[in-house]
């Protein structure tokens, strides 16, 4: 029988030649990631442990993002840990201040992560990285501290469902809207433990950022992993970028999936999804009339120089309304710079938009833009659940960032085409 993409990493890190669902397996890491939240979780029970090292130190990766640039004396306290220990453990891959970014937009810029790696991260949307065929998966900061000490992971081998997308993308439909049309029909918990594997011509011809995107939302299907197999457009991002030698895994075609899923795109809009599950998705079409109060063009999901773009085509001549506060941020410095460069940031400016440094800050409801009770947000960010961004009687609306600048300036939410 022959295995799909997800079970040949697993059973290639596993040093096993075959791997089958629901096989618990140990398998050695490629990479171990934390951030600001969970890796101080992690480093205090690797110190109960005992362990003075971790199992190599350009393995372990910690990026503190949330709550940075440090909003309040807590969260100086947490990343004072985790930069401590980074430094005592001399990690190759720490990251703080100017060199910091949004981590699932970080790692694949700076070739961390590639093609036929296994990584874990003590963050759910370490699912990312399965744009470019690596298995990665979210964990337990528990599990994360065990990795930092042994670099293996215990797992159950998941199932797959494959994603077949046909047809051609119209204009302002882009992998966002994909992920969201998926999720709106399987529902949050349609691929619960279960390996996404996304593919079809409209995949085949997606560029590497939307694929990042799309296995970034994984996760809010309740997937195990998102992954799309490695091709031309994965050696053209990996070459000259990614640090260790990518390894371009495909499925067989004998492989077995739990089900396989197609759906013919052409003629699908934008998606917007309504509070407060990202399963709650309509075509812009058919949103209505919601004013809205503040936008979020950013994050993981969406804060790449391709996001900016998007988004700065809609606003170039436009301003945001007067009701609506517009929040950019650039996901990395690579990023911010690479938009100063390219004149994106004259065009936010004069629409009247607040530049944020990176960070994940108002995606959790952390800082940066919290919303008070009554106030409604459309966001590029991954997650609209009850209180996400702040104030419990809040709203969050999920979007592109075409449609989020389009938002922006209507004040209630719209498509390009309504600018």
């Amino acid at each position: 029988m022959g295995m799909t993409i997800a079970e040949k990493i697993l059973a290639a890190h596993a040093g096993q030649e075959e791997a089958s669902p629901g096989d618990l397996i140990n398998a050695k890491v490629d990479i171990a990631l934390g951030n600001d939240i969970t890796a101080p979780i992690a480093i205090k029970l690797f110190r109960q442990s005992g362990a003075a090292k971790v199992f190599d130190k350009d393995r372990v990766v910690l990026v503190p993002d949330h709550f940075t640039p440090t909003k309040d004396i807590n969260s100086a306290m947490q990343v004072k840990m985790v930069r401590d220990f980074a430094r005592e453990q001399e990690l190759s891959h720490w990251y703080e201040g100017g060199d910091s970014g949004v981590e699932h937009a970080l790692l694949p810029e700076k070739g961390i992560v590639g093609p036929g790696d296994l990584v874990i991260g003590a963050d759910s949307h370490t699912c990312t990285y399965g744009g470019l065929g690596a298995f990665a998966t979210g964990v337990g900061s528990t599990d994360l501290a065990a990795a930092m000490i042994t670099g293996e992971v215990w797992l159950k081998v998941p199932e797959s469902i494959k994603f077949v997308y046909k047809g051609k993308l119209r204009p302002h439909v882009e992998g966002k809207d994909l992920i969201l049309h998926t999720i709106g029909d399987i529902g949050v918990d349609g691929a619960l433990y279960m390996a996404m594997e996304f593919t079809g011509e409209v995949i085949d011809a997606l560029p590497m950022a939307e694929r990042l995107t799309m296995a970034n939302m994984a996760i809010e299907a309740g997937g195990k992993a998102g992954i799309i197999a490695p091709d031309a457009t994965t050696k053209e991002y990996a070459d000259g970028r990614v640090i260790r030698k990518p390894v371009f895994y495909a499925s067989d075609p004998d492989a077995k999936y739990a089900k396989v899923i197609e759906y013919d795109v052409t003629d699908l809009e934008p998606q917007v999804a309504f509070p407060h599950l990202p399963e709650n998705t309509r075509p812009i079409s058919q949103v209505g009339d919601v004013p809205i109060h503040q936008v979020i063009i950013g994050s993981c999901t969406n804060g790449r120089i391709e996001d900016m773009r998007s988004a700065a085509r809609i606003l170039t001549g436009n301003k945001a309304d007067k009701n609506v506060r517009l929040i950019i941020i650039p996901a990395t410095p690579q990023i911010y710079r690479q938009a100063m460069e390219e004149g994106l940031f004259d065009t936010f400016l004069s629409a009247g938009a607040v530049i944020s440094p990176p960070t994940c800050g108002p995606c959790l409801g952390g800082h940066m833009g919290i919303l008070a009770a009554g106030e409604r947000a459309v966001a590029t960010t991954n997650r609209n659940f009850v209180g996400r961004m702040g104030h419990v009687e809040s709203e969050v609306y999920l979007a592109n960032p075409a449609v989020a600048a389009a938002s922006a300036i209507a004040g209630k939410i719209a498509g390009p085409d309504d600018i």
